[in-house]
């Protein structure tokens, strides 16, 4: 049974989205993880097309779309097997803290550049000593009249590197209340004070710009906070239901696509004088992994329709993140064995994907953190 109601404009979007990714992204996947970045003008042509920012209202110049349309980018650019261009990072995670938290002369100053990839977002929270502890952040804002200095450093930052826009959690050092000490601030690149650092290289999202970010003496005018005094970090408890539920439905989908080939590669491999996919024991393993893929999908495809109608699942997006995460390495780990040696050489697609996807369990708070969560609100 399908329970996400897509319409007929929901499937010419994303028939439109996978003709163009073939023809402008797959073919330079490869060229792109070598050189460990994705360009610009990739943005660019993303925000042209009509595949950034789907929910932007049109007054900001998007299109006004539901979340379905946010679910299909990441569901064809994960079947892509590539995670370098992070596009539901900008358009449903970092730009969603200025369409609903900014105010109308930041939404008109920013939001139009987000829409047309003028401008690359990022999220600036993590910090080498303050990762899932948020309230721990050491990167200070202090009011000096009209302006607010930054003094800090964050890490672990995707887009890092081709950001345009930063939003920035940073922490009063006179507010004693630690939650309330928090609060966001728009940092345009360029900025003084504000220098990115080095790219960090990864084991795996070869080609996505994460880097260190620097921030010494940067004067951002006041007005450069999102909301009221003292709201940053509700404001970030806020959106992290999206983010977590976004990378949950990426989960699934790898899991769905790694599966997808796998039982095609066994299907035309020999071993034997037969197909693997004739083995007792191969035909098991397919089945137990589609089981799980099908269950992680009929639970994601409730709680998209759930967070479409506004409800509160907050527990739920916890417990599907660190399922479908750990679901989905499984997955990727056993289709690897099951390629055998050619499962560790580059030029299979399983290769890119066991590797990309471990990280997966890592963000968007740990799967540890996330299991906690889930216990706090079931009193536990």
């Amino acid at each position: 049974m399908n329970i996400i109601p897509y319409t007929a404009e929901h499937n010419i979007f994303r028939d439109s989205l996978r003709k163009y990714l073939d023809k402008e992204i797959v073919p330079h996947i490869e060229e792109w993880e070598e050189a460990g970045i994705v360009p610009r003008s990739v943005w660019k042509k993303m925000g042209e097309q009509g595949f950034l920012c789907t929910d932007v209202p049109e007054e900001y110049g998007g299109a006004g779309g539901d979340f379905l349309y946010s679910v299909i980018v990441c569901e064809e650019l994960v079947k892509s097997n590539f995670s370098g261009l992070a596009a539901s990072l900008h358009s449903d995670i970092c730009v969603p803290y200025i369409s609903s938290f900014a105010s109308e002369e930041q939404k008109r100053k920013y939001l139009p550049g987000c829409v047309s990839g003028d401008v690359v977002t990022a999220v600036a929270m993590t910090e080498p000593n303050a990762g899932s502890d948020l309230a721990k952040m050491k990167t200070t804002a202090v009011e000096d009249g009209d302006q607010i200095i930054l003094n800090g450093q964050k890490t672990f930052i995707s887009n890092g590197i081709n950001c345009d826009l930063v939003i920035v959690a940073a922490r009063d050092p006179a507010v004693q209340q630690e939650h309330q000490a928090v609060d966001l601030y728009l940092v345009e690149a360029g900025t003084p004070g504000f220098e990115k650092g080095k790219q960090i290289k990864k084991i795996g999202w070869h080609s996505q710009d994460t880097a260190e970010l620097y921030f010494t003496d940067c004067r951002i005018p006041k007005e450069n906070r999102l909301g009221d005094k003292g709201s940053g970090f509700l404001k970030l408890m806020m959106k992290l239901q999206q983010e977590r539920l976004v990378c949950a439905i990426g989960a699934v989908i790898a899991a769905e696509f790694i599966l997808d080939f796998t039982i095609k590669y066994c299907k035309e491999r020999n071993a034997f004088g037969r197909p693997l996919s004739k083995f007792q024991h191969v035909q098991f393993e397919i089945v137990e992994m589609a089981t799980e893929t099908k269950l992680g999908r009929s639970f994601i495809d409730k709680l998209i329709m759930d967070h479409i109608e506004g409800k509160n699942v907050v527990i739920e997006v916890a417990m599907a993140k660190y399922w479908t995460t750990d679901m989905a390495f499984r997955v990727a780990d056993r289709c690897l064995q099951l390629h055998g040696g050619y499962g560790y050489c580059e030029e299979y697609p399983i290769a890119r994907a066991w590797r990309d996807i471990r990280v997966t369990r890592i963000f968007a708070g740990t799967n540890e953190i996330m299991k906690g969560i889930a216990a706090k609100f079931m009193g536990l």
